[in-house]
């Protein structure tokens, strides 16, 4: 497996591991926290952020450039730090619902760039194999959120949580920053190399 996959399947296990915290506990948290809020609001939210990925993410990766790919992704993940930010000030459910369609928006934008990194770097013969990796990673993260989150929001309260979430999303966002400042110190000597044979080239051909 190469370098880039593990390190795309680390961002992933620490932004959805992360988020993966909120989910047992936000329909509470909006019913007894929240101006306007009810057991009905959390399913409102769910539906804002699946209607928003589902109807921007095919769109954004239409119209994305392999020239975009590290914008997309390094925006989008980082939008997804916001959205707990959202969640730690919010007073009334409409801002829940913004964090939804923030965090909708957030994943339309970083996972079609996210998608072709992984299926352009997975290694041949082992696709099969190596999304298997990945969703199981991201399947023990979710298994393990799902009972800490309720724990640590039951012992430290709602608020820490969400600055625990905000942590975990902000070094996924750190590790899509690492990919591309190894992968640009890595192609760096090649471009040199590559100059330096064409300078050659040229000589020998006069």
């Amino acid at each position: 497996m190469k370098r880039i996959v593990k390190l795309l399947i680390l961002s992933d296990f620490f932004i959805f591991s992360g988020l993966g915290l909120i989910s047992p506990i936000l329909a509470i948290f909006i019913k007894e926290n929240l101006v306007g809020g009810s057991i009905a609001a959390a399913g409102i939210a769910s539906m804002i952020f699946i209607l928003t990925k589902s109807i921007l993410q095919p769109t954004l990766a239409y119209i994305a450039q392999p020239k975009h790919v590290k914008a997309m992704l390094i925006g989008g993940t980082g939008l997804m730090v916001v959205v707990p930010i959202i969640y730690f000030f919010a007073t009334h459910v409409h801002h829940i619902y913004l964090a939804s369609f923030v965090y909708g928006l957030a994943t339309a934008t970083a996972y079609p760039p996210w998608f072709r990194l992984f299926t352009r770097n997975i290694t041949k013969g082992r696709e099969g194999l190596e999304w298997s990796i990945y969703s199981s990673v991201e399947g023990f993260g979710s298994a393990a959120t799902a009972y800490i989150g309720a724990f640590l929001a039951e012992k430290f309260g709602f608020y820490a949580v969400f600055l625990i979430v905000a942590s975990m999303v902000f070094l996924g966002f750190l590790t899509v920053i690492f990919i591309f400042l190894e992968t640009k110190t890595k192609e760096a000597p090649k471009t040199k190399k590559s100059k330096a044979k064409t300078k050659e080239a040229k000589a020998r051909a006069k």
